[in-house]
């Protein structure tokens, strides 16, 4: 029987398009995944049931995917640091393969893990799989990490991108000595959400696994992808990809991602369908600017990165927090994209712009409040993406302009003009006409009659407050 070697799956729930699978399959060893469900993550206050669900779909998706190969994926629970070592050691393994991360608590737990390997004599083969470029590889002319997206864009596009990995698994059938083994760790069998400790009931807001993530790329590709330019902005219209959540985990590979993408500007006969195409390739490049920025500067992790907001006097009033993550402040746009949030797990981004601006610019409440809230409900959390997006909507991170501020009037009439969003989300609203529903100017005793509130402050007065705070902190540094 051949020698073996684990491969530790994280955010790469997939046996297709992986860097560290394909190393570990070319090798002469019987290959066998690992998850480890991590209780330092499980037991944060930053995890959302619908993101457990589809972890747990993904995972179920992936085991099938390594039974169908001839091999199979062990699950474990517990801190990896002590877990993975001893899995490698009880299975006799002679190597761990993984994928590197850019999140602080990522990599002090991999190189824990690496160090306590190594002292078994248990060989560390280590790659970075999920960007289209290590958070290395793009630097400025000073050779200093980008902080702005722009240039970062241009130098990154740049770039030849790396084609789609093969992965030819191997048959790897465990011997009976080694599956005695594993009642030492012991491994456990896949657990669902609820026994997590998760309850989530409502729809995934994609199905789970990598078929599913590759037929909703395709499905794009063939029908949006060219439109994605003039229709990303509406939250009305199916305009986005809905693959968040699957590149997220790693369902699907970032290479065949980009490769989807080039395949449709080849096939694109419209400067407007190659419009559209060269948007979703940058917002995939915004997905790599935050990653590589939070590897740089992992304080980012903790707080602000613009001095002035590392002082500013947030006024936090628990209640107008309350109210805004119920979708109940009185302003239609708003609360209706905190609801599809807390029904669904899953926000247009669109409005995650508006409800963040709103939640700083407006409430004046600390964006890490707003953060943690997002953790807390979104399918597609990830703390590079969403720290970095709370972070330009507050202005408080890597952004040349330092005061955005959308209205949320102005937002709701260009982006959702027949309200039909909003009626969706807020259905209070369904009978009042929309010219009134995208002003504000619903009257009070309507508001009352229907049971929707008044607004919880007044945009033009908050918003005169929020430039003077800023003005007087920016100035006192």
């Amino acid at each position: 029987m051949s020698n073996l070697v684990l491969f530790w799956h994280r955010n790469d729930l997939r046996n297709s398009d992986s860097i560290g699978l394909a190393q570990a399959s070319a090798t002469d060893a019987r290959v066998i995944g690992v998850f480890c469900f991590d209780r330092a993550i499980l037991s944060s206050d930053g995890v959302a049931p619908a993101r457990v669900a589809y972890l747990v779909g993904c995972l179920q998706s992936l085991a099938e995917d390594y039974r169908q190969a001839g091999s199979q994926l062990l699950f474990i629970e517990g801190n990896p640091v002590e877990k993975i070592p001893q899995l490698a050691s009880a299975l006799h393994a002679t190597a761990v393969y993984w994928h590197l991360d850019v999140e602080p608590y990522s990599q002090a737990r991999d190189e824990w893990t690496a160090t306590a390997l190594k002292q078994h004599q248990i060989a560390v083969h280590t790659y970075w799989d999920r960007l289209l470029h290590d958070p290395t590889e793009i630097r400025t002319g000073e050779r200093q990490p980008y902080t702005v997206y722009t240039p970062f864009w241009r130098n990154w596009s740049s770039r030849s991108k790396p084609a789609p990995v093969t992965v030819n698994l191997p048959k790897s059938e465990l011997t009976a000595a080694e599956l005695q083994a594993l009642a030492q760790v012991p491994t456990i069998d896949l657990p669902t959400a609820k026994e997590l400790g998760f309850s989530w009931d409502n729809p995934l807001k994609l199905e789970p696994g990598t078929r599913a993530a590759e037929s909703e790329l395709a499905t794009f590709c063939q029908r949006s992808i060219g439109e994605y330019d003039e229709q990303r902005n509406y939250p009305a219209i199916a305009g986005t990809s809905g693959l968040s959540a699957a590149m997220k985990f790693g369902s699907i590979g970032i290479r065949t991602v980009w490769a989807a993408t080039t395949a449709a500007m080849a096939e694109a006969r419209s400067d407007e369908a190659r419009a559209g195409i060269t948007t979703w390739q940058q917002e995939l490049a915004w997905r790599e600017f935050y990653q590589q920025a939070m590897y740089h500067f992992p304080s980012l992790a903790q707080g602000a990165y613009r001095e002035p907001f590392k002082h500013f006097p947030w006024k936090n009033d628990a209640a107008q927090f309350q109210a805004w993550c119920e979708g109940k402040t009185g302003y239609p746009i708003v609360d209706a994209a905190m609801r599809q949030l807390n029904q669904l797990g899953w926000m247009h981004n669109r409005c995650r712009m508006i409800v963040a601006s709103f939640l700083t610019k407006d409430l004046i409440i600390n964006w890490q409040w707003g953060e943690k809230y997002f953790m807390q409900h979104l399918i597609d959390g990830d703390l590079s993406a969403n720290n970095g997006g709370w972070q330009w909507s507050a202005s408080s991170g890597m952004d040349p302009k330092p005061l955005r501020i959308f209205n949320p009037y102005t937002q709701a009439k260009k982006f959702d003009p027949e309200a039909e969003y909003i009626r969706k989300w807020v259905p209070e609203l369904k009978s009042v006409a929309t010219k009134l529903i995208l002003s504000g100017d619903i009257l009070p005793l309507t508001r009352h009659q229907i049971g929707y509130p008044l607004p919880i402050v007044d945009h033009n007065v908050q918003q005169r407050l929020f430039k003077d705070l800023y003005a007087s902190v920016k100035g006192a540094v």
